[in-house]
């Protein structure tokens, strides 16, 4: 057990307790009087409160230049990260957990140069450094896209290599632009660079053998299964609306060569809702992942499934995103000592973007 100070600003003392499993909580000491209690103002009772028991195994990957990728009236525009930030600082106060909020350093070339080639690494930096406004009819760009884009696949390895070297439990990359459509060499779907699949290439390059990929977003993820069908060290599963964008992803596509079966697709109908997500993964997929046995379990967590979505046509609740967030965590204790990292993708409602994000991380940070 050791002390340190908070900021000035919350006035109060806090203890750090280590318990065996290696994570930190912080609870709070008032060596003051009960009526000092009472007479603590609304402002540091309300930090303290906030602060209480939150886990120190976790970052939230962000960066204010994810805000400069400027869309116009696009649904996937900077006011997504607002609320979405919004509702998190309300448990993971900035200044008051600065160690938990991560401004992750850029990729570099050659590390987005493992799933992209160079000529649409090119492509992206020099059509934004010329002010275009799209790279293509549904990916919008602006002059600092590139930079943007370069620092959301810097935050995925960032998580990674943080959580495989056991500095922290698990990491959610709040980063725009989304990856998962990016193809080895387009863009598309508002994606620019695959942030999931880089963040699994370098997994895959520094320790790990075996990552999982579970993209439960309204649209198939599919540059992330092309970057990985013919690999065996990556399993990759992917629950969308069958017969919107992209068009891909039937449940004929299984992978390729030795790496047959690895590829798992969950085409549905529109309206699905909580009960056949939740079934799909208890019975079907669980099942294979806990087979596979990978060493890290990545999560492109689209939230345009859910029921409120303008774009997803889907039922899912906050709750069911719960559920599906908290079945991966109990795979992932039981098959890579609880190591998990989230990346943003899509979910466009912003009257609840915010909450149901905020609550898939704090059900992150659970132990």
């Amino acid at each position: 057990m050791r002390n340190r100070p908070l900021p000035v600003k919350a006035r109060a003392p806090v203890t750090y307790i280590l318990y065996p499993s290696g994570s930190r909580v912080a609870t709070f000491c008032h060596p003051e009087p009960v009526e000092g209690r009472r007479e603590r103002t609304a402002e540091r009772s309300a930090i303290e409160a906030a602060c209480y028991n939150q886990p120190m195994d976790f970052a939230y990957c962000y960066s204010p230049i994810f805000m400069d990728h400027k869309t116009g009236e696009h649904p996937e525009n900077p006011q997504r990260l607002v609320v979405i930030n919004n509702e998190v600082e309300k448990f993971i106060p900035r200044e008051t957990w600065p160690e938990v909020w991560i401004d992750p350093p850029d990729a570099t070339h050659d590390q987005i140069a493992e799933i992209h080639t160079r000529g649409h690494i090119e492509l992206v930096q020099s059509t934004c450094a010329k002010g275009h406004s799209a790279l293509e009819m549904d990916t919008p760009i602006s002059p600092l896209s590139y930079a943007a884009a370069l620092k959301a696949a810097g935050a995925g390895i960032h998580a990674v290599e943080s959580v495989m070297s056991g500095k922290i439990k698990c990491a959610f990359c709040a980063v725009r632009p989304p990856g998962h459509h990016a193809e080895k060499d387009r863009a598309m779907g508002f994606c620019l660079f695959n942030n999931i699949a880089i963040a699994a290439k370098y997994a895959l390059k520094n320790g790990a053998k075996k990552v999982a990929i579970v993209d439960w977003d309204v649209h198939h993820g599919n540059g992330t299964q092309h970057s990985f069908e013919s690999d065996t060290d990556v399993f990759f599963a992917s629950f969308h609306h069958w017969g919107i964008y992209p068009g891909t992803g039937h449940q004929s596509e299984t992978g390729k060569g030795d790496a047959e079966g690895l590829t798992v697709n969950y085409p549905l109908p529109g309206d699905t809702g909580d009960d056949k997500y939740l079934s799909i993964m208890e019975e079907d997929l669980i099942p294979k992942l806990r087979e596979y046995k990978p060493d890290l379990i990545l999560i492109s967590a689209g939230f345009d499934a859910h029921e409120a979505d303008p774009l997803g046509g889907m039922n899912v609740t906050d709750d069911g995103f719960k559920k599906m967030t908290k079945l991966l965590m109990e795979l992932a204790d039981e098959t890579c000592n609880g190591k998990i990292v989230s990346f943003l993708e899509g979910g466009y409602n912003l009257s609840t973007l915010g909450k149901t994000v905020a609550l898939h991380v704090k059900t992150l940070m659970e132990d």
